[in-house]
Formats: structure tokens, C-alpha cells, sequence
């Protein structure tokens, strides 16, 4: 499936900082209201990639970080985690930033402001068309401006590079509608998946679910994974369908969930891991990332990762 597998991913998307504000009490409007907040590094691009990082996989990111102290600690810590940030621009917008409001483990709002990727124009990724050609397959996330996704599609198919996708939010998800027979994998929640079949559907809802992964198979996609919050997972190939059940836990945070599932997804397949057992491990990080207060878990491998399914999986 993946031509290249020892190669490493490139990775083009977001990378910023999240602020996360867990309530204590109801808000009331007009005031200040009561919460845990905590900071972190985020962004959809740059959490795959520090996953991939610490499950052992090599990393190429490009991505835009602001001049100032927060891009600098952004790096910092990337590049300890093993992520190769030499392709990264330093811009003089200011560092990409998201803000979510948490209430009991959910998300109640969300801010974001990622202007500064605008630098990552068609002309300054086709500069770095060697990386396209010297790496096992590349990853999008849908923060990306329309110009540069085109481009970044454009160059994989002159590269023969595999795109993967996460569509980010339902507001960016369209972005890519052009670009379903060019996706190997896309990872979208029910609200995004269903703006790509042209229905909605709730988490619960399985059978729709199922059906909206086989209809991306059908619109081109090789592998479609549907995220269902606690409900679980849908996926489908041409070949293959399924469901899979959450794993009951505590969530103390669900920023990042998802990319772990993503980046896990990816370095199984990168491993010739059979997809029961890709989907399973992914679905396996994404719990550990819930019930850890940040995006990305800081002691991820893929021994802990089995570890874990072990105790999850072996009794359902």
C-alpha cells in the first residue's frame, strides 16, 4: 500500500498553541468564570507529527511558528520528540493559537487563529518538491489555504506520494472535496464525514456511520476512518468494513484524541500491521490521550500502545 515504508513522513499543516479551559462551575455571561486552564503545543499537523515522532517513525514538518519566545519552545520540543523542523517558516504573524472551552469532558466552544500559515504559498512548497520525493507519504491537515492544498495535492501525484487527510473541522472540511479520488486515508468525525456524503448523522448512529465510510470508499478514498467521539469507530476499504467500539475511560481532556488515532493509524500501516489491528491500536492511543490533561501523550510507544489493546480488547 505504502511503496516506501522506511522513508519518512511529511507532514504540512498547523502547529500553535493550545489554551484549554476546563469549567468548574456554569458560565454566567458577562464575568469571569471559574476554570482549570492549561497550555500546551497543539495544532493538527504538528500533534501527528510529535506523535509519529515518539512511536519512532522519522518526521518531516512544514509548518509556520512566529518569531517570538512561543515559537521558539514550539520547535524546541518538536525537535525532541524527534521531529525534523528544518522546513519550518518563521513568520512575523504570531504563533498559531487555539483556545477550547471544556465542561465534564467535552468541548462546549472553540477558537482558532492560524493566519499565519498564509505563508505557506504554492511557491514555497514547490520549493521543497524533493521532500515530496524522498518521503513515504504525506500528510495534509485542512488548516492549509486552498492554493497551497492544491499545490501540495499537485505535487504528491507528480511525487506517486499516498495522501493522508485530517479534515480538521467541519467548517474546513470542504476544502477537500475536490481531492477524494486522490486520498488514501482520511480520518473525519461524523460532522465532517457528513458533509461529504450530503447527510448528517449522530455519534450513536452506527449503520450510518458505516455507510458514510463506504460511501467515501466509493467517491475514491482507499481507507476511511470515521471518528464516533465515544461511540467509537466505522471504517472501510474497498476490500473491508467495520466497527469498532470505544474503550470506556475517564476523559480528562479530549484535545488531541483524534490525532493520536491518526498518527497511530499511520504508523501501523507504515508497519504492514494488519488494518483489524491498525484500527484497534488507533482507537487504543486515542483513549490513553483522553485521560491525559494535553494533546499528545508524552510517553506514547507502541509498546505501551499494545500493552493497553491487551487489556481493552481481550475480552470483548
Amino acid at each position: 500500500m505504502i511503496p516506501n515504508p522506511d522513508l519518512p513522513v511529511l507532514i504540512i499543516g498547523a502547529s500553535g498553541v493550545d489554551v484549554v479551559g476546563h469549567l468548574t462551575t456554569e458560565v454566567t455571561p458577562g464575568t469571569s468564570t471559574p476554570a482549570q486552564i492549561r497550555f500546551s503545543f497543539g495544532g493538527v499537523a504538528r500533534n501527528v507529527a510529535e506523535n509519529l515522532g515518539r512511536l519512532g517513525h522519522a518526521v518531516k514538518l512544514i509548518s509556520t511558528v512566529g518569531a517570538g519566545h512561543f515559537g521558539d519552545q514550539l520547535l524546541q520540543q518538536l525537535s525532541s520528540s524527534g521531529v525534523n523542523t528544518d522546513h519550518c517558516v518563521r513568520t512575523s504573524e504570531p504563533t498559531g493559537a487555539y483556545i477550547a472551552v471544556l465542561s465534564a469532558g467535552e468541548k462546549q466552544f472553540a477558537l482558532d487563529d492560524m493566519r499565519g500559515l498564509a505563508t505557506l504559498t504554492p511557491s514555497h512548497l514547490r520549493q521543497h518538491y524533493q521532500l515530496f520525493k524522498q518521503s513515504a507519504l504525506l500528510f495534509l491537515d485542512a488548516n492549509l489555504p486552498a492554493a497551497a492544498l492544491k499545490t501540495a495535492f499537485s505535487m504528491a501525484r507528480q511525487a506517486k506520494l499516498p495522501v493522508f487527510v485530517d479534515p480538521t473541522s467541519a467548517s474546513l472540511a470542504p476544502k477537500l472535496l475536490p481531492y477524494m479520488d486522490q486520498i488514501q486515508l482520511i480520518t473525519p468525525n461524523s460532522a465532517e464525514a457528513g458533509i461529504y456524503c450530503d447527510r448528517s448523522f449522530h455519534d450513536a448512529d452506527q449503520t450510518l456511520a458505516l455507510e458514510a465510510a463506504k460511501q467515501l470508499v466509493s467517491a475514491g478514498v482507499e481507507i476511511a476512518i470515521i471518528t464516533l467521539a465515544e461511540f467509537g469507530v466505522c471504517y472501510a476499504t474497498s476490500e473491508t468494513s467495520g466497527y469498532l467500539p470505544a474503550v470506556g475511560t475517564e476523559i480528562v481532556d479530549p484535545t488531541g484524541a483524534g490525532d493520536a488515532l491518526t498518527a497511530t493509524v499511520i504508523f501501523s500501516l507504515l508497519n504492514d500491521i494488519p488494518l483489524d489491528d491498525v484500527i484497534r491500536l488507533g482507537v487504543t492511543a486515542a483513549s490513553l490521550t483522553l485521560r491525559h490533561q494535553g494533546a499528545v501523550l508524552p510517553d506514547l510507544s507502541l509498546e505501551k500502545l499494545y500493552d493497553q489493546l491487551v487489556i481493552y480488547f481481550s475480552f470483548r
